[in-house]
């Protein structure tokens, strides 16, 4: 089964598990990447991420501000520059793995 851009659904799963990876090891807004049990704690924002990402063609400061939206407004985190520079770091990692989402 083909979806938007040539990739397939096993292609798409793999993807979304990468952006996964990147929104806990580089984002992880709530400190909990070492954490046991805790590997699907964003599971919830990647979709959408990787719906800007691949399909609206997002750019990395676009992407940032969802995900530092979602550590204020819905985690109810404070505003930081530490959460930005997480945010941004997330974005920008993000942004340089599109071209290998492209051809997987």
């Amino acid at each position: 089964m083909k979806m938007a851009h040539g990739r397939n659904k096993y292609q798409s799963r793999e993807n979304r598990a990468r952006v996964r990876e990147v929104l806990m090891q580089e984002w992880d807004p709530i400190g909990v990447s070492g954490a046991p049990g805790a590997a699907d704690e964003y599971g919830a924002y990647v979709g959408k991420a990787y719906v800007m990402l691949m399909d609206e063609r997002a750019t990395a400061e676009t992407i940032s501000a969802y995900l530092f939206e979602i550590a204020t407004n819905h985690m109810g985190l404070p505003n930081s520059e530490e959460l930005g520079d997480r945010s941004d770091r997330a974005a920008k990692t993000l942004l340089a793995m599109r071209p290998l989402f492209e051809t997987h």
